[in-house]
């Protein structure tokens, strides 16, 4: 099938293109990419190096490269680095003939592949064939099989190692730089880099075998940051070589001597071969798919675009570790490889049901960075925990003061998500509880969880204003989601958030009572926590200021006097721009005085809590909806979600067609923003499209114990499948014209309540069910 953007796919397992655009190097190094959540390897040709934007990105290698500028992860030396001659000319997609060109990514088991035949001026055509992947069975582990086949009788050379001339966005993160060769007859190569700020020492190492021919010479060299082998070879017309390439990166903030492990693990990957390296690498995505795969008959567009996202939902997940998911994930430096709202929102909630272990990572992780959001809070003035906007290692906070450039003065713009935007604490006790309600994990709760969810509901009482005269709690100075408005006073979406906080905090305050009581004195003990807190939480409870739907017109005000700004539209404020790269929010953008907003706010708040009817998710849909420049990959999802809910299925398919394209089909708006680099693949959209299907299309939601749903069939769909995991019990759900069909594993622990409509069902472990809407 032809699908937009110059791809195709067959099946809906894989998609490739048949010809080079060079205007696409960023967009598809990102869309091809391998990765296994502990590092990402851009989707570029074997030959290319920093110019092309190659990197691998390793996760937990925070690093400052100098004062004033980001920490980020560090993009490590390249050891997959493959270079092929004819003569005096290099093989090159930019110069030469190139033939029966293809590239694909098979999202089955994350196989990178291309193909081509190449012609210089010279005589000696030849064809290369490359694959790769990130192991998941060895998450250290690179792998790389390149073919040449002689068309003619010719010479080549090659030129390959490991290629230390890094792309890095925020500067030079290496103090040190210390090459190797190893072995008898240098089958092993090295490079070591220990990074400025930390000291971190980064290994990686390369090993290589070849067979169908052997080279007439062949030698090691040590040239400006590389080392690299070089060989030459005599072929007859037919001849082919194959190279594997074995790589391993290990650094000493994760394994104990990351110089010997990564020595280890290339000489182990060598014996076994680069057929049995896939095959175990296999067996793992198959596992992975069997609990995350979206079935979609009737449109394998959207089949393909269904995987697509899960993929890079999965890939830019860390399994190994408690570490966050990065709002560009493994694909780049962008936004520091750190944790943002979006992980909570957008990327955790498939986890919840697909592999819930996962998510208790992501949410043991803001546990292991608590004190940090205690350090931002006692920092700005307030208790408890603030978490940070931008979260790396520790949980201090990451996010620049200025992070960007007025185009039309030079001057850097002073933002204030890392100090207005405090959703981001409520955002985790939301996840939290979500991760409660469908797993019933109270270990975690005893653990971890009860400490987070006391230390927000703190911060949040610290944070509250009393309005003596209104005889009500208030949230000022805020930023809300929608970022291009600053400095305003009660946010809608923040303040039903930071209610929703508090209250869950007293409710699993009287659980700990019930089930834990020795454990809860302990940690009332520990953090502080008095009789008189717990009382200022349920006035707060009691008396926080939640904005009503107004009784005519179903409208929610985002923020105080949000109704008296211009009113216009994103496309009238584009006329306005002096530059096309200005960034429209504070202090002078030229959205900051009009009801235009970024993104999604109120609708994301419709999004999480569903405490509002139809009625007014459509009324304040069509009248927000308009308003939005969607200058985030965030929205668009949650406007396809909310539309279904809203009954608006026309409305809810463009947004998620707009959703599930913007990394694939190269539709993102923001590329550069306010003279920003903000590229690579944008993890949240790709969260957000499982929750399109399965919250959306599906119309799936947990309450008092019960699956529920209410499903809207797109139209170009016949149907679709979905597994979920709930509360150590597994499913598969079938939406059809029908109904929805509900199979339990025999294995199951126990009966699941399902509710469609005014049906309910028990269904019991090994039996299937239908229930008609």
């Amino acid at each position: 099938m032809e699908l937009s953007n110059q791809l195709h796919t067959d099946t809906g397992w894989e998609f490739y293109e048949r010809t080079f655009d060079p205007q696409q190097v960023v967009t598809t190094g990102s869309n091809f990419m391998i990765g296994n959540g502990y590092l990402g390897y851009r989707g570029t040709l074997a030959e290319w190096d920093a110019e092309q934007h190659v990197a691998c990105v390793v996760a937990d290698t925070w690093d400052t490269a100098e004062p004033g500028r980001l920490t980020e992860l560090c993009n490590v030396p390249n050891p997959l680095y493959f270079q092929v001659r004819v003569g005096d000319e290099t093989l090159s997609a930019f110069a030469g003939a190139t033939t029966d060109y293809a590239r694909a990514m098979d999202l089955r088991c994350g196989l990178f592949s291309r193909r081509s035949t190449w012609q210089g001026r010279a005589p000696g055509a030849i064809t290369i064939e490359e694959e790769k992947f990130a192991s998941y069975d060895d998450i250290h582990l690179l792998a790389m099989r390149y073919r040449v086949t002689a068309q003619q009788d010719t010479e080549i050379s090659v030129l390959t190692g490991i290629d230390g001339r890094v792309w890095s966005i925020s500067g030079e993160h290496f103090r040190h730089t210390e090459a190797h060769t190893l072995g008898d007859a240098a089958d092993l190569i090295a490079m070591d880099v220990v990074t400025v700020e930390e000291g971190t020492l980064i290994r990686v190492a390369e090993g290589l075998n070849i067979t169908g021919s052997v080279p007439v010479h062949a030698s090691v060299r040590e040239v400006e940051r590389r080392v690299l082998r070089e060989m030459t070879f005599r072929l007859r017309a037919g001849d082919t070589i194959t190279f594997e390439k074995f790589a391993s990166v290990q650094h000493s903030n994760g394994v104990a001597d990351s110089q010997a492990g990564a020595l280890a693990c290339v000489e182990r990957a060598r014996d076994q071969g680069f057929e049995a390296l896939l095959a175990a690498h296999r067996q793992c995505w198959e596992r992975m798919w069997a609990v995350s795969d979206i079935r979609i008959e009737g449109d394998l567009e959207s089949q393909l675009l269904a995987r697509f996202n899960v993929f890079h939902n999965i890939i830019h997940t860390p399994s190994h570790a408690r570490l966050p998911v990065g709002a560009r994930g493994l694909s780049c430096q962008v936004y520091q490889g750190a944790a943002f709202w979006d992980q909570e929102t957008f990327n955790l909630p498939m986890y919840l049901y697909t592999q819930p272990e996962l998510a208790r990572h992501l949410l043991e992780y803001r546990y292991d960075t608590l004190d940090g959001a205690r350090r931002k809070a006692e920092r700005l003035g307030y208790s408890g925990a603030f978490y940070a906007w931008t979260s790396g290692k520790t949980g201090d906070e990451l996010f620049p003061d200025f992070f960007f450039t007025d185009v039309l003065t030079g001057r850097p713009i002073r933002n204030h998500f890392n100090c207005w935007q405090i959703h981001i604490s409520p955002d985790i006790t939301y996840a939290l509880w979500l991760y409660y309600d469908a797993t019933g994990d109270w270990d975690f709760i005893e653990r971890c969880g009860a400490e987070i969810a006391f230390e927000i509901a703190r911060f949040i009482g610290s944070r509250v204003h009393l309005r003596v005269d209104l005889d009500r709690y208030e949230l000022i100075r805020l930023l809300g989601p929608d970022e291009y408005h600053e400095n305003v006073d009660n946010n809608a979406y923040t303040l039903y958030l930071s209610h929703f906080a508090v209250d869950r905090a007293l409710v699993l305050y009287e659980q700990m009572q019930q089930r834990a009581p020795e454990q809860l004195r302990a940690l009332r003990a520990r953090i502080g926590l008095t009789d008189e807190e717990l009382s200022y939480w349920r006035d707060i409870l009691h008396r926080l200021y939640l904005p009503q739907p107004d009784a005519d017109t179903g409208l929610i005000e985002q923020f105080d006097g949000f109704f008296g700004l211009e009113d216009t539209t994103p496309a009238e404020l584009r006329q306005r721009l002096i530059d096309p790269g200005e960034y429209w929010g504070w202090p002078n953008g030229v959205a900051v005085h009009a009801q235009v907003l970024k993104q999604a706010d109120l609708l994301q708040l419709f999004a999480l809590l569903d405490d509002f009817s139809p009625a007014v998710m459509r009324a304040n849909y069509e009248y927000y909806e308009p308003r939005t420049e969607h200058g985030s990959s965030l929205s668009p999802s949650v406007h396809a979600l909310i539309a279904t809910k809203a009954g608006l299925q026309d409305e809810a398919w463009r947004y998620f067609m707009e959703a599930a394209t913007i990394d694939l089909y190269s539709r993102s708006k923001k590329v550069m923003s306010g003279g920003s680099f903000l590229g690579g693949i944008h993890t949240a959209a790709c969260g957000g499209i499982w929750q399109v299907i399965v919250r959306g299309f599906a119309g799936f939601e947990i309450h008092d114990g019960a699956l529920h749903f209410a499903p809207h069939l797109p139209a170009r769909w016949q149907q679709f499948s979905f597994p979920l995991a709930f509360r150590d019990n597994h499913l598969e759900v079938t939406i059809d014209a029908g109904g929805v069909t509900v199979s339990a594993a025999a294995a199951n622990q126990a009966a699941v309540p399902v509710v469609v409509g005014q049906q309910q069902l028990d269904v019991t472990p090994g039996s299937t069910e239908t229930l008609f809407a």
